[in-house]
């Protein structure tokens, strides 16, 4: 792991930066690369854009680790607004959420409790996506996942290429047919867990896509979308899949808003489906500066914003 990345993850987990981080426009207009805006019109609004370039889009409101129950109901209350109104608006656009915010820090049962309150509300025929965090909650996370799976078909888990585990993980969820959004990693991890390379990392990566791939269309995988913005990495995962014959419309690739827009486009109009994870909320430092980390060359943007101020 280079120094850049390790200083900025560690960055993310400081809350006298975040708290101050807010007050200054560069960082603002740099934040606003990534996300359209903190209100929930914002992201709909972008949604619809990118409905008209059959662009798919996944809705997610910021915030992690709420240790208050009643703030926890609050941001169930929350989602279960936002299914509402996209169903009214029927535009098709999916929900992700993280468990820390529905109050697993608290108890499972009370995170399962807020979970299936979204889940009784969403359209069956689309997917209910959950985050996953730092490697101390995967295992709960699993444990949510597989508890609700087993109801409901419509609920998917992301899985994160750099932890070691990985591979096991979507072994003994394939009896369960579940579904996977397949991301690199975005936390400060031990090396004991997580590969540090990033070419590893990326070689880790094509095994587990081709593994996943393989998986859907034997059934064992209902669903697997690629959330990466390396344009070779999706280069092979598409070769691989029409060196297999598998069609297009069953390959998905996920980009974050704001990035990598030429190639979104790109793979929606050559056939694939191409979605794009909408971000808003107030509570984007901790998210923004993992962002940067993911890619510290997006420091170039932070740094272009603060000359001009």
């Amino acid at each position: 792991m280079g120094a850049t990345r390790t200083l900025l993850l560690a960055a993310s987990q400081n809350r006298w930066l975040r708290e101050r981080a807010s007050r200054y426009a560069f960082v603002r207009r740099s934040v606003a690369r990534f996300m359209p805006g903190e209100t929930l019109d914002d992201a709909i609004a972008a949604a619809h854009e990118l409905k008209k370039k059959n662009i798919a889009s996944v809705l997610t409101h910021l915030g992690e680790n709420i240790s208050d129950q009643q703030e926890a109901e609050n941001v169930a209350a929350h989602y279960q607004q936002v299914l509402e109104r996209i169903h009214a608006e029927d535009f098709g656009t999916e929900i992700s959420v993280k468990l820390t915010q529905l109050g697993l820090d608290l108890s499972p049962e009370l995170c399962e409790q807020n979970l299936r309150r979204l889940l009784a509300v969403e359209h069956p025929a689309r997917t209910l996506w959950i985050d996953m965090e730092a490697s101390a909650y995967v295992d709960a996370t699993l444990g949510v996942y597989k508890r609700l799976l087993a109801e409901y078909r419509n609920i998917g888990i992301c899985l994160q290429a750099y932890l070691y585990r990985t591979a096991a993980d979507i072994e003994a969820l394939r009896p369960m047919k579940p579904t996977v959004r397949l991301v690199k990693g975005a936390y400060a991890e031990p090396p004991e867990l997580a590969i540090r390379s990033r070419e590893a990392i990326n070689a880790n990566y094509l095994v587990l896509a081709e593994t996943l791939l393989r998986a859907q269309i034997r059934g064992e995988v209902r669903r697997t979308a690629f959330a990466t913005h390396d344009s070779r990495l999706i280069g092979r995962i598409t070769a691989f899949a029409a060196a297999e014959k598998i069609s297009r419309s069953e390959v998905e690739v996920q980009m974050l808003y704001g990035i990598q827009r030429g190639e979104q486009e790109r793979l929606a109009a050559g056939g694939w489906r191409s979605g794009v994870l909408i971000a808003y909320g107030d509570y984007w430092y901790p998210w923004f500066v993992r962002r940067l980390a993911e890619r510290p060359a997006n420091l170039w943007l932070l740094l272009r914003n603060l000359a001009s101020s």
